[in-house]
């Protein structure tokens, strides 16, 4: 199937299409969204826009958000497709293949889906909005310790004695710059006069963070051993490592929030309710009901200077009100 849906995205056409053949009525001529538009009619069943953007977004086509123009290519084939289940579903209905046991069992699943789904979007939109994000933010800016960053500029050699030819030439007046172009073995860097930019110590590798740690800005640091050969760095600058601002935050955040909502939600409806697993009885680990989300373990926002953490979020990309 070339689906891909998102666990939580929305009434996905293909359910609501089940749950149509559970009604075996004909489509409401009532827009099931502000300023919908109707754009095909299937007998006596109107497809609107509303249905066709579904679609293409369980699909994968288009995000949750992003609009769909109706006069696309795009909207067009998805519509084609729509009209196809439509169809598909009546003939499915004609023959009686939605009154077996079976069928009633799936459709049943497909309306339970569908109503998590809405509970789950209905709690997460409740939870995000810009005054969440803007106090999450600021908690993070509070608690965030930046980091240094470090400008360096490397030539890196093949043996100890060449690096040492490298300091000599260095101390009488040469050009790092220079220097690094004519003699780094270094490819990635050689061209642009070993220019490694601005970076942390935590990533970089050991030994230039060892060598580095009380280097002042100016300074010439090396020759030591590395993995790659013999390097002698040059420290350009010096800086505070800048935390990001709240537009680069704020995905981020939003995901966070999002997975927090759909957890807290689970729990306390797991904590009203008795489950029994039967699975249990004989001997087997309880399972996780298959339509639960699938989530990883919490976690708490990383300090700003990363950037909230980015929990692994089940429910919808949420946009913030």
């Amino acid at each position: 199937m070339r689906h891909s849906r998102n666990p939580f995205t929305v009434l996905a056409f293909t359910a609501v299409l089940a749950l149509a053949a559970c009604g075996r009525g004909g489509g409401s001529d009532q827009p099931p969204e502000p300023g919908d538009r109707a754009v095909a009619r299937v007998q006596d069943q109107t497809i609107w826009a509303s249905d066709v953007k579904r679609e293409a977004v369980a699909q994968g086509l288009v995000g949750e958000g992003e609009p769909l123009d109706i006069t696309s290519n795009l909207f067009r084939r998805v519509l084609d497709e729509v009209v196809d289940q439509k169809l598909l579903a009546r003939e499915a209905e004609r023959r009686g293949l939605d009154n077996s046991a079976l069928a009633q069992r799936r459709l049943e699943a497909t309306r339970e889906r569908i109503l998590g789904d809405m509970l789950v979007e209905n709690v997460v939109n409740g939870a995000i909005s810009d005054q969440a994000v803007q106090t999450l933010y600021q908690e993070q800016l509070r608690l965030a310790r930046t980091s240094e960053e470090i400008r360096v500029r490397l030539i890196l050699s093949r043996s100890r004695p060449e690096a040492d030819a490298v300091i000599g030439i260095l101390g009488q007046g040469a050009s790092f710059e220079a220097v690094a172009q004519e003699r780094s073995i270094d490819e990635a860097t050689r061209f642009s006069s070993g220019d490694l930019g601005y970076s942390t110590a935590d990533v970089m590798p050991q030994a230039y963070a060892s060598a580095l740690r009380d280097a002042p800005a100016g300074s010439t640091v090396g020759p030591f051993q590395t993995e790659g050969g013999w390097a002698v760095l040059r420290v350009e600058d010096r800086r505070r490592e800048s935390p990001p601002t709240l537009d680069q935050a704020r995905p981020q955040i939003v995901r966070y929030l999002t997975y927090e909502s759909v957890r807290q939600l689970l729990e306390e409806l797991r904590g009203k309710a008795r489950v029994d697993v039967l699975l249990a009885a004989e001997g087997n680990a309880p399972q996780e009901p298959a339509s639960a989300p699938r989530m990883a373990a919490p976690t708490t926002p990383a300090p700003a200077s990363a950037a909230p953490a980015t929990a692994p979020a089940p429910a919808p990309t949420a946009t913030a009100q």
